[in-house]
């Protein structure tokens, strides 16, 4: 976890990372924002403070990371935050991808919806709406995608009941 506030101090722990073009990105843009870093079987992830996620992805996309491939959620219950989560971006110019983390709070599951960046976001939101129940503020059309309107609950968080409710 990245403890220190300033910019030299995140480098600092970052060790060679603030070389990587998503991460100078991110510390360019408002090193606040970046919560965590790590660099793992050569597969980099960023967590993002989940309030700033769509201007996160907004600043990575700039820096030369264009395509939206993937968002999933993983609830890790009991946790908190609850949820996790992870955005998967590739870079067709650097031949690479990136993951950024949103760490979610169960008392108020929202984050900004991101299909005004990457409109292909939109039925990934839909999904992790539907069976998360997170929130995304600002999604065109936030509702159920893979259950019944009627449905009660998100059926792939760890206290749902394994028959459903009944």
């Amino acid at each position: 976890m990245i403890d220190s506030p300033s910019l030299f101090g995140k480098a600092a722990v970052l060790g060679g990372l603030p070389q990587h073009p998503a991460v100078r990105a991110i510390l360019g843009w408002n090193p606040e924002a970046l919560t965590d870093a790590k660099f793992d079987r050569n597969e980099l992830t960023l967590t993002i403070a989940p309030n700033e996620i769509r201007a996160a992805c907004s600043t990575i996309q700039a820096a030369g990371y264009n395509f939206f491939e993937d968002l999933t959620a993983v609830d890790w219950y009991p946790a908190s935050p609850r949820f996790q989560l992870s955005y998967h971006i590739l870079s067709h110019g650097y031949k690479e991808r990136i993951r950024l983390a949103a760490m979610v709070d169960e008392a108020d599951p929202a984050v900004e919806s991101i299909t005004t960046v990457w409109p292909a976001a939109n039925f990934y939101e839909r999904e992790v709406f539907d069976l998360f129940g997170i929130r995304f503020e600002g999604h065109p059309n936030l509702r159920r995608i893979m259950m019944p309107d009627e449905w009660t609950g998100h059926p792939l968080r760890k206290d749902y009941p394994v028959e459903g409710y009944r």
